[in-house]
């Protein structure tokens, strides 16, 4: 990995990696502090973290209380802003509250506020985008998405269960058009109806994405694809302050590489999950986006070494 996210990889460029998604203001509170009204948003911590590896495009809108504080946190980090859409109102705002063991998530407060009108418009430029991750929003806005991009060379998606029961026709036909579909593992039941995973990753795929990825929080991710079944294992963390964003920053770390090496074959898709859980793992150490502000390639590099170690066995005959 180069120090400079736009540096070659075995001769190619990095392409430029568009994401679409929500940018917000969160109140968060663990058992081990509170913060108010820290940056947020899924394509906030998906373009932070793919920023390591790839340069970013963020599309998404705020209000005119967006804090100047935060367009520089992601300006720093060379996230193209030209399509975040500053608009009059207030920022989109969530509040949530942790169990002690983080296994559960109370949310206490949700205020769409001009996130609720979003269209995205793509800047003109960006049309020609290789690869784009359609973060969790309406489905029709994420087809909306698709319907502007030219010939993306790779597609990802995220949803959520609000979608699947009340949008379903319209993910329908979004799955039909997406290359990887990423969900945790009760979206991945609902959506397909199987109590079993691999069952229900099976019909999934067979639904139009060529892969799936199911997230299961400290259990780590599993991906079904055409190359057969990968687990990753999330990174044994000693001290998690906030787990908030940690599956947008695997989605970052995800694309990132893929858009970095330009590799979408299944061995290439394996690293990009390795790589996705090595940047979650980094997100839950500190609230918001706060542990990205110190993180450099360096300390990825060695997460990731550390992650080969983690995972590695002699295989022998038995």
């Amino acid at each position: 990995m180069s120090q400079d996210n736009a540096d070659t990889h075995s001769g190619h460029k990095a392409a430029s990696l568009l994401v679409v998604g929500s940018v917000a203001l969160d109140s968060v509170e663990t058992r081990t502090d509170r913060r108010d009204e820290v940056l947020g948003g899924a394509a906030s911590y998906f373009s932070v973290a793919a920023s390591f590896l790839a340069p970013v495009k963020l599309t998404g809108v705020v209000g005119t209380d967006f804090p100047q504080a935060h367009v520089d946190l992601m300006q720093k980090h060379g996230v193209d802003l030209a399509g975040l859409e500053k608009v009059p109102g207030r920022t989109f705002r969530w509040a949530g509250r942790y169990s002690a063991d983080f296994n559960n998530r109370t949310t206490l407060d949700t205020q769409l506020n001009v996130f609720q009108d979003f269209r995205p418009k793509l800047p003109a430029a960006w049309l020609d985008s290789e690869f784009v991750f359609l973060a969790n929003i309406d489905p029709t806005l994420q087809l909306d998405v698709l319907n502007q991009v030219r010939k993306p060379r790779f597609v990802a998606c995220d949803t959520m269960n609000f979608w699947i029961e009340g949008k379903r026709a319209d993910l329908g036909r979004l799955l039909e058009r997406v290359d990887m579909l990423l969900l945790n593992d009760e979206e991945a039941r609902q959506l397909s109806g199987l109590g079993n995973l691999p069952a229900a990753a099976r019909a999934i795929r067979a639904m139009g994405p060529k892969a799936v990825v199911v997230k299961r929080g400290d259990a780590g991710a599993l991906l079904f694809h055409e190359g057969g079944v990968f687990a990753a294992p999330a990174f044994p963390i000693e001290t998690v302050v906030d787990p908030t964003g940690a599956g947008d920053s695997f989605a970052g770390g995800f694309m990132g590489w893929l858009a970095r090496t330009g590799v979408t074959t299944p061995a290439g898709i394996r690293t990009a999950l390795i790589l996705g859980s090595v940047l979650a793992s980094f997100s839950v150490e500190d609230f918001s986006l706060d542990r990205f502000r110190t993180l450099d390639l360096h300390a990825i590099r060695e997460r990731f070494s550390a992650f080969a170690d983690l995972v590695h066995f002699e295989k022998i005959r038995i």
